[in-house]
This record gives C-alpha cells, sequence and structure tokens, in this order.
C-alpha cells in the first residue's frame, strides 16, 4: 500500500492530539517517503480564507494548499472554507479552486488528491461586516468539525486590506470563532503591512490580543519562508570558512535589493498610499538585514531567533542626514519588456497627484562591535529593468596591490552575493589571472546554483508557511517587537519625506530608479550593483 493510500484509508475521525501536529511518539511515519524538507504532516484543522477571491489567494494560497495535500502533509480531515463577497455555491467555489491549482501549483494535478480535498471544501458568501454571514461561518466549521473531522481547530487567514483586519477580527471575536475550545486551538494570520507606522502597529497589536493569544498569531512575511533565505542562516552557521570575514574588518558595505520589472498590476487599492517604503522596507528588506547581521542564535527556536533578530534591529538606525541617504521615486512612462507602459500616474484606479513611492532606497548603519562603519544599502522598486532579490556582501579592497596598474584595470571589489530570486543561489566573486599573459586580472565568478545542485525542487514560500501556521510553528513568523523595532527605523525617513512636502522624483520606466539613487551612494563612495 503507497503512503498516499494509507492516508486516504485512515478513519476519518481517528484525530491526533493538537499538540503532536501528526505525530505519533515524536515520530512521522511519512518522514521516509515524503519531501524530507517538509516532513511533519499537518493535525485535523480547518483553513478560513478571507478574500479569496484576490490575486494572492488565487495565484498562492490555494496553489500552496494542494500542493501540501499533493505531498501528503495534510490530513483527511482537512477542510478549507472560503469567504468572500460573492454568491456562490461550494460547488463554484471548488471549481474556481480547481482552475487557479490547475495554473499555478507546483506538482502535478492529480485527481484522486484532488477529489480527496474536495470533500472538505466549503464556501460561505458575506461581507465581513455582515453578522449573517460569520453565524453561517460557524456553522460550516461546526460541520466540518463534525462531518471531515477537523477537530474544533481552525486557522483564519486574512487576505484582505490591512484596513479590513480590525472589522474582521472584531468579527471573529464577537461571534466567538476565536474561542478555543478545550483540546483544540484558533489562530489567526495577517499579511504584511503589519500597520501604517510604529502607532498604528502597536494599535493593530492591541486588537489583535483582544481576540486571539500572542502564540496564536501569525505574521506573514512571505520572504521568510523562502528556502534561499533559510539558506542564508544555514550558510553562515553551517559553515566555518565565512564566519572569519563576516565582519567589519573585512566587508565594505552591504546591499540588498528587491526589484521588481512589472508595475501595480492592478493593486492600485491596496499599494496607493502605502508605497514601496512601507510595503518591502519595514518587513522584508528589514528582516534580510536582521538575518545578514544577527549573531548565532542557541537554537532555531521562535523565542532563540527572534532575539537575535531583535538585538540587530535595537542597533540599527538610519544617518541623520536623511536627505543625502535616502532615495524615493515614482515610475513614469517607459519600456519594459520592449513594451511601452505607462508611468504610475497614468495606471488605472490612481489619482493624478499621487505621491506614492514605488522605488525607495535608504541607507541603515548598525551600531555594535561586528558592523560598526560598515553601511547597508537597502532598495526596492516597481518598473525595473528584472526581477531579482538579492544580498551582496562587498569586501574592501587588498591594502596593497603588487602589479602593476595597467594590469588590474579590470578588477573589481570581492562580493559575495545570495541570490534570493530568481536563479535562486550563491555567487563568489573574486580576481583571477587571465590565461596567457604577464599578470592581468579579470573579475570571475564561482556559482553554486539550487537547480543543478540539487534533484528535490523547493516548495513555494507559502507552502511552508501554510503548513506551518496549521503545525503552530512560529520561528519563520516575525515577533511584535520585531515589527515594533523595523518600523522606529523607517519612521523617522517616512516623517521626513512627508515634512519636505515634495513628490517622488520621477524615473523612467526599465531604468534603475532615480539619480537621487545613484547620488546617495556615490557620496560614499560606491555604486549600486547591477544584478
Amino acid at each position: 500500500m503507497s503512503s498516499l493510500d494509507a492516508r486516504s484509508a485512515r478513519p476519518r475521525s481517528a484525530s491526533l492530539p493538537s499538540d503532536r501536529v501528526g505525530t505519533v511518539a515524536g515520530v512521522n511515519p511519512l518522514r521516509d517517503q515524503r519531501d524530507p524538507r517538509l516532513p511533519r504532516m499537518a493535525g485535523p484543522s480547518a483553513l478560513v480564507l478571507f478574500g479569496v477571491t484576490g490575486d494572492l489567494a488565487r495565484k498562492k494560497l490555494l496553489p500552496a494548499v494542494y500542493d501540501l495535500a499533493n505531498r501528503g502533509l495534510l490530513p483527511p480531515g482537512f477542510g478549507l472554507v472560503g469567504f468572500a463577497r460573492r454568491d456562490w455555491a461550494a460547488e463554484h467555489f471548488a471549481e474556481l479552486v480547481a482552475e487557479s491549482v490547475r495554473e499555478h501549483a507546483r506538482t502535478e494535478f492529480r485527481e484522486d488528491v484532488w477529489k480527496q480535498l474536495q470533500e472538505g471544501i466549503r464556501f460561505v458568501p458575506g461581507e465581513l461586516n455582515d453578522n449573517e454571514a460569520f453565524a453561517q461561518l460557524k456553522q460550516t466549521l461546526a460541520d466540518l468539525d463534525e462531518r471531515q473531522g477537523t477537530g474544533g481547530n481552525h486557522a483564519f487567514y486574512l487576505s484582505v486590506p490591512p484596513k479590513a483586519f480590525d472589522v474582521a477580527v472584531a468579527q471573529l471575536r464577537r461571534h466567538g470563532l476565536a474561542d478555543r475550545p478545550k483540546g483544540s486551538w484558533r489562530r489567526v494570520v495577517i499579511e504584511k503591512p503589519f500597520g501604517h507606522d510604529l502607532d498604528s502597529a502597536r494599535q493593530l497589536e492591541r486588537k489583535l490580543a483582544k481576540a486571539f493569544s500572542p502564540s496564536s498569531i501569525f505574521r506573514i512575511d512571505h520572504y521568510l519562508g523562502k528556502e534561499t533565505v533559510q539558506n542564508l542562516l544555514a550558510f553562515r552557521f553551517a559553515n566555518t570558512m565565512f564566519e572569519p570575514i563576516w565582519n567589519r574588518t573585512y566587508i565594505d558595505h552591504v546591499q540588498i535589493t528587491m526589484a521588481e520589472d512589472i508595475g501595480i498590476a492592478g493593486r492600485a487599492g491596496y499599494y496607493d498610499g502605502i508605497g514601496a517604503a512601507r510595503d518591502v522596507i519595514q518587513n522584508h528588506l528589514l528582516q534580510l538585514v536582521a538575518l545578514t547581521a544577527m549573531e548565532e542564535p542557541t537554537s532555531f527556536g521562535a523565542d532563540e531567533l527572534s532575539l537575535e533578530k531583535r538585538k540587530v534591529l535595537s542597533a540599527a538606525r538610519v544617518p541623520s542626514d536623511l536627505d543625502a541617504h535616502t532615495a524615493r521615486g515614482q515610475y513614469a512612462t517607459g519600456w519594459s519588456g520592449g513594451v511601452e507602459v505607462p508611468g504610475y500616474l497614468e495606471e488605472q484606479g490612481i489619482p493624478g497627484d499621487s505621491r506614492t513611492d514605488t522605488f525607495a532606497a535608504i541607507r541603515v548603519d548598525i551600531d555594535n562591535r561586528r558592523w560598526a562603519g560598515v553601511p547597508f544599502y537597502l532598495r526596492t522598486g516597481k518598473r525595473l529593468p528584472r526581477r531579482v532579490t538579492e544580498v551582496a556582501l562587498n569586501l574592501r579592497p587588498a591594502p596593497h596591490l603588487p602589479f602593476d596598474g595597467t594590469d588590474v584595470r579590470a578588477l573589481g571589489t570581492n562580493a559575495l552575493v545570495l541570490r534570493i530570486q530568481p536563479d535562486e543561489g550563491i555567487t563568489l566573486r573574486f580576481g583571477a589571472k587571465v590565461p596567457a599573459t604577464p599578470m592581468e586580472l579579470r573579475d570571475v565568478n564561482m556559482d553554486f546554483g539550487y537547480g543543478t545542485s540539487f534533484a528535490e525542487s523547493s516548495p513555494e514560500a507559502y507552502e511552508r508557511l501554510l503548513l506551518d501556521v496549521l503545525l503552530g510553528s512560529e520561528p519563520l513568523f516575525p515577533q511584535p517587537a520585531e515589527v515594533e523595532l523595523s518600523w522606529q527605523i523607517l519612521d523617522p525617513v517616512l516623517d521626513r519625506w512627508a515634512e519636505r512636502d515634495t513628490p517622488p522624483e520621477p524615473y523612467p520606466s526599465g531604468t534603475w530608479g532615480p539619480p537621487s539613487a545613484v547620488e546617495m551612494l556615490a557620496r560614499d563612495g560606491f555604486s549600486w550593483r547591477r544584478p
């Protein structure tokens, strides 16, 4: 009997204790048969997706649920409930799920897996402020507990605009959906941005805390679920060769880039008024700073990992001269992928006088012994030449080169580049002698690539993170203190931009951002990498 057949044959009423999350005596019977990177099977549970008709749910969340089921990591006692403003029957919603899975899932579509998953699919139509809809949701979950054996374990994923978090959480609390019956759990998942600034982030935490315990609140930063981000920790702490140079003595400066070649892609309602700095720097990039700069944790448990990240973020600050060490831009008409594209102000749904930044760059300094004097430059933007996320550690130049000056004219600085996406891997750039020359040096790359080094394909970030939500595993989710510290770093920048009361600097689509970003690094004697 195959592992899938064995999984299907398990009695639906046989549930495991919620604190064992799919193991028996600490042993997972699927560990040897299934993907070794995702060895734990979730226990009986139901996942409620609010805003299930949005792009995030259709392109990422629903396919991730199917991929988990296809890997044998969801139990027979699993339910999936969609909640949205559509007058649909459950069958119509199931068709939407199947369509999303066929188009976006990373694993092949299998009828037997789909049929089993389909048995637990439900849909509840309604608005977030609709009490009758939430009463129906409560009844639907009770029905799943009885018929599907989900055991009263419910996770609520708020795939809705941040301004709707308050209403959704208040409704969950009002209708008793956040109340945890004995022997079961209730969890809530929220997407970034976590607030609009420090004050609003704290207000959000207080409202969440009224309905859910701290260990039941999961803040998703999907970058932390990426294999390449987790590999940053493995690279640093499982190897000895780079640790001696991972400090101010050898590293000149660090550049962290998240570039997108697309525009807002029809997300005007979400993006306008938030902008690049709030959308990316406050969470993704400052989390990458923390993981790059932190000390070795005593373990990779949630508390230990968060402690070291908090130490770094507590020591991080932006320079006092913010005009010289930040840049803010907005894409204008230009060319992307050989096609002429509109500027941000011409995008559908964007006000003609919008001052939302689509490009942001800041310098961050870390005041501790390891990193004092090493600037971290962070940049993100839309409508840039290509999609890429990377962490580049640029080493100090050699103190002396015993070569004739003409022989090293093509030699740059040594660099260690961690490629987060795409072309996931690591590049080491160093100087080497050109063959058949007296002593001509040239930069060369030594590459590690995930695609060529491993037979297994990497799971999507949301696949890993959804499983961790169902398991109650917290290490890959930012803690409240990390969120607040990140806002404390970014808020002075946002305040300064608001105080200047000038529009973002325009840059043509398909270029690497506004001139002020180039000038920002030039003042310190550096230049941006061209990934």
